[in-house]
């Protein structure tokens, strides 16, 4: 059993968290304004569920999913996170996160910020380009037909294994971008930027399509910058 820490509870981290917690897995959720505000939501995960301080998540767990606005990145535990595998689902806003002038010279990626800020651990981007109700709602078991494929980048190959495995298990296929720097293919405005596993494109509302890995290959070998 996998325990998985939330830095961040918002509605991609929430449903990660389900995900896991369907999968057998134990969750701990944290956000910037203490553990007490998330007791409803700890109540809906059910007993594989606690929730604690952001610090106190990335100690106590296995895998750590980043899941907040970029412009906190910095505000991440350094220490905590030493040697552990992290999941990064930011995405860079300029009008939420300001302008981050290396991001907009195209001189680094989202996820190589947080890897920088976290050198002792090993971050692995995903969960950023899919919409979370469609992330609820397309995951399925090992060799069903309609099995929907999520991407994945990161610098270190057991890092992305294990994160692979933990996709697996709640329900997607991996496709493997490379490392952090072609992240950016599947950031916003990206051709991969979760209108695969939308049935309407210009409405992600009204519902999702399954995507599998040759589909969201395809629309990452179209983004451009």
């Amino acid at each position: 059993m996998t325990t998985w820490g939330f830095i961040g509870s918002g509605h991609i981290g929430t449903t990660v968290a389900r995900l896991a917690v369907a999968a057998g897995h134990d969750v701990v959720m944290s956000n910037s304004r203490g553990p007490e505000t998330l007791a409803a939501l700890v109540d809906e995960l059910g007993p594989h569920a606690r929730a604690s301080t952001p610090s106190e998540a990335a100690s106590g767990s296995d895998v750590v999913v980043v899941t907040i606005p970029l412009k906190a990145y910095r505000e991440v535990p350094v220490d905590a996170l030493a040697g552990k595998v992290v999941i990064d689902t930011m995405n860079y806003y300029p009008g939420r996160d300001g302008q981050i002038e290396a991001l907009d010279e195209h001189r680094t990626t989202s996820s190589e910020l947080l890897q920088a800020h976290l050198a002792g651990a090993r971050v692995v981007k995903a969960f950023n380009n899919i919409y979370f109700e469609h992330l609820a709602a397309l995951a399925r078991p090992s060799g069903d037909p309609e099995r929907s494929a999520l991407t994945i980048a990161g610098d270190d190959p057991a890092a992305k294994a294990a994160v692979t495995a933990l996709l697996d298990e709640i329900g997607y296929d991996a496709v493997d971008l490379g490392p952090l720097a072609e992240g950016w293919r599947v950031e916003p405005d990206s051709a991969a930027y979760g209108v695969m596993y939308a049935a309407d494109t210009g409405d992600w509302a009204a519902g999702p399509q399954p995507a599998g890995a040759a589909a969201v290959a395809a629309a990452a070998a179209r983004s451009q910058r």
